[in-house]
């Protein structure tokens, strides 16, 4: 079935000397990969190396198959030219970190418009804005929406925020928990849009310290999911 699309790229792997096997999320069909055959040769054609870089936003056509399988790319076009993602060391360094959250935490084979929007939309503010330090924090947070384990804001002054469970709560949780200095920490990140993160004043000691909190919920709430490989990179940006 051919099919057009629009299309976030958030994986690209190299297959034998010539092609790439090539992760998407897409608009229409969800998450789906692609075998892009001959694509590092030499040669110039219509599908070009450049397009399968991380979080690149595409129209894409496809010969789509069943799920499971990989599919074909017939045609493929930037629909979005970044201005400084691509340029600035600190913001690929963001869009790698989030190109491998996206491809841990995004699984299904069905459309989704609303989370297809959240991420173009927040990566092209990212692209646009100065003030990107804690951009990867709001983000995850928000993303945890769209995947449905965003943090239940149940009580005013809770004591504990339990992981597992993902909400607030005044008794002590069995398991996984933040309280004190860093459960005030996690609760500044709470409604926080893109455009206040000029009031977010963080130290890199803070910055950590949200990180591996994000982290580890994104653990207990997907199943498989890992520390991404870029981490380390991004707190030594950061610090």
């Amino acid at each position: 079935m051919i099919s057009a699309t629009k299309a976030i790229v958030v994986n690209s792997l190299k297959y034998g000397d010539t092609s790439l096997i090539v992760t998407c999320y897409t608009l229409d069909l969800g998450v789906k990969s692609y075998m892009v055959k001959g694509i590092l040769k030499a040669k110039s054609r219509s599908l070009k190396r450049a397009y399968f870089q991380p979080l690149t936003q595409l129209d894409i056509v496809g010969y789509h198959n069943n799920k499971g399988k990989l599919n074909t790319l017939k045609e493929a076009g930037v629909n979005y030219h970044y201005k400084s993602l691509v340029t600035q060391i600190t913001k690929q360094t963001i869009s790698f970190f989030i190109a491998d959250v996206l491809h841990a935490a995004l699984r299904e084979e069905e459309s989704n418009p609303r989370l297809f929007s959240f991420i173009i939309t927040s990566m092209q503010w990212v692209d646009l804005h100065d003030n990107v330090s804690n951009f990867h924090l709001v983000f995850l947070l928000n993303l945890s929406k769209y995947l449905g384990f965003y943090p239940e804001c149940n009580l005013e002054n809770p004591s504990y925020f339990d992981l597992n469970e993902g909400r607030f709560t005044e008794t002590v949780p069995p398991y996984f928990f933040i309280t004190g200095d860093k459960l005030i920490l996690f609760r500044t990140l709470l409604g926080i849009k893109f455009d206040d993160l000029s009031e977010m004043k963080l130290n890199g000691g803070q910055r950590h310290e949200l990180l591996s909190i994000l982290i580890k919920y994104f653990e207990l709430h997907l199943d498989g999911f890992k520390e991404p490989k870029s981490l380390a990179i991004l707190k030594t940006i950061f610090s």
